[in-house]
């Protein structure tokens, strides 16, 4: 073990270079990445498709290849899937990450390339322990294991050169030997598909080791932290693990949960670090503990491109480069990567807050939104609403999901929100009236269409009954892994499903 810490320590004092280097160097570096997957690709289906060998220019490359959406690649991913070679990407895939995502039940099969799981997924990972021991120098870490909850899906036989599941799962089953020795449970506890019996043996075999660690998505932690609790007796969860001191975390925004986490972790001993992955690739890390940006990973294999959310519901989408980006702008964001995705958009939206280093927050998802009459409010505007309403009323939020009430005959339109409160306001009506005025501040769309509730009336609240959520997440197959409660919806087709089941509980 000591010889493992070494090598670690040495390992992450070069990278730690490395990242100083792109931060320094972005635009080069990205130029870098690009011509460094055309040349790898330029043999490649696609690659012969486009002419990556005439494109010199990144003004040529958005011009000679068009933008795609995963309709656009599923033709080509299901003939991958099948074992055709050098389509996407040079070689044979055989990992596939099943993510159905959040804005329809439809499961996608993003490929993940030997190169993007070692170059980003992996590589990710490290850089997380890299950023975190940098900061932290007098960290316990390696001394314990990370807890580690596992993906919903486990690894599938497609055929039989080929593998899908969730991300999370492939990771587990690429990893080096060694980081055995830093996890529990074992792996085949980690890949259980079915989340309540996941977390049973999951409690079972990891109460009595020395958690230091553990990384996931913050609301099937919860779940987990919870369930603990409630087996031990104890009244938080250093009472359990007394040596742990970080949860990196990802997958939905965390400031919805932080009070939840602070009274599960009492004190200062716990650092939270954000990170933001996803089974397309890992985009972000959190490298300063006093910020809640994130850094921009430019060397991972992955080349950036963006478009003003302004311009997103265009006929032709037109993207920028890193170079022309707006600090305060609202960004789609679009991609192409080592593991075969070109001009790939992923869907979610992000905001820069710095240039030199890069860095940004998610704002929420292309499709989730509400923009019934005009509003434009995103996921952003309204978890910083609920977070002020929070503060000012001592409510506790653990979920919530927003839609549209349409205009009918002479009545005005509003939006509806589902709430699971942990500890509700005393007074609703006062948390109703934080929440619509912190939300004019915000967004000045919404506080146009709210004046003299011309078009929009005071926002309609539902309190939910205890579990609606979770159980809302189970009978739609959705438990666990990198699955998300859709914040935003601009039709009522969620709100509507939870409402029924709301009576019914």
């Amino acid at each position: 073990m000591p010889v493992i810490n070494s090598i670690i320590n040495w390992v992450n004092f070069k990278r730690i270079y490395q990242i100083e280097l792109f931060k320094k160097h972005p635009h080069e570096v990205q130029r870098e990445v690009l011509f460094e997957l055309l040349d790898k690709a330029a043999t490649t289906e696609f690659g012969l498709k486009y002419n990556f060998k005439s494109i010199h220019s990144e003004k040529e490359f958005f011009e000679q290849v068009p933008i795609q959406s995963y309709d656009d690649i599923k033709p080509t991913v299901e003939r991958m899937m099948l074992g055709e070679k050098n389509l996407l990407w040079p070689g044979e895939t055989k990992w596939f990450a099943k993510s159905s995502g959040t804005t329809n039940d439809k499961s996608k099969f993003i490929p993940v390339s030997k190169d993007s799981l070692e170059d980003i997924h992996i590589r990710g990972g490290r850089d997380v322990l890299a950023i975190y021991l940098k900061n932290n120098p007098d960290s316990g870490i390696l001394s314990g294991k990370s807890l580690t909850l596992g993906g919903s899906h486990k690894v599938n036989n497609y055929n039989n050169n080929c593998y899908y599941g969730d991300l999370s799962a492939i990771i587990i089953e690429n990893i080096p030997f060694w980081t055995d020795f830093y996890r529990t449970p074992s792996t085949e506890i980690s890949l259980i598909e079915e989340f309540e019996e996941k977390i049973t043996k999951i409690i079972e075999h990891s109460l009595d080791e020395n958690v230091t660690s553990f990384a996931g998505v913050p609301s099937w932690y919860l779940v987990l932290l919870k369930k603990v609790l409630e087996v031990t007796g104890k009244n938080n969860i250093l009472e359990v693990w007394p040596n742990l001191e970080v949860f990196t975390h990802g997958g939905v925004k965390f400031e919805p949960y932080r009070a939840q986490y602070e009274k599960l972790f009492p004190g200062s001993q716990m650092h939270y670090m954000e990170t933001y992955n996803a089974s397309e690739g890992f985009f972000g890390i959190q490298d300063d503990p006093e910020k809640n940006d994130m850094l921009l990973m430019l060397d991972y294999g992955i080349y950036y491109e963006f478009i003003p959310m302004q311009d997103f519901r265009s006929d032709i989408l037109k993207t920028i480069s890193l170079h022309d980006i707006e600090i305060g702008e609202n960004y789609a964001m679009v991609i192409s990567t080592n593991g075969g995705l070109w001009r790939y958009l992923i869907g979610d939206t992000i905001r820069f807050t710095s240039k030199y280093p890069y860095k940004f927050t998610v704002t929420g998802r292309t499709r989730h939104f509400i923009n019934a009459f005009g509003e434009e409010v995103i996921i952003d505007n309204a978890e910083k609403a609920f977070q002020i309403a929070c503060q000012q009323t001592h409510a506790v939020i653990l979920e919530f999901t927003g839609a549209p009430i349409y205009m009918k005959d002479n009545e005005k339109g509003a939006h509806e929100w589902m709430i699971e409160f942990q500890k509700e306001p005393e007074d609703l009506n006062q948390f109703i009236t934080v929440f619509d005025e912190a939300l004019k501040t915000i967004n000045s769309d919404y506080e146009a269409k709210r004046y003299k509730n011309l078009s929009l009336e005071l926002p309609h609240m539902v309190v939910a009954k205890e579990g609606l959520f979770y159980e809302w997440m189970r009978i739609r197959g959705k438990i666990g892994g990198q699955n998300k409660i859709p914040r935003l919806a601009n039709d009522r087709e969620y709100i509507d499903q939870l409402i029924e089941l709301n009576k019914s509980l």
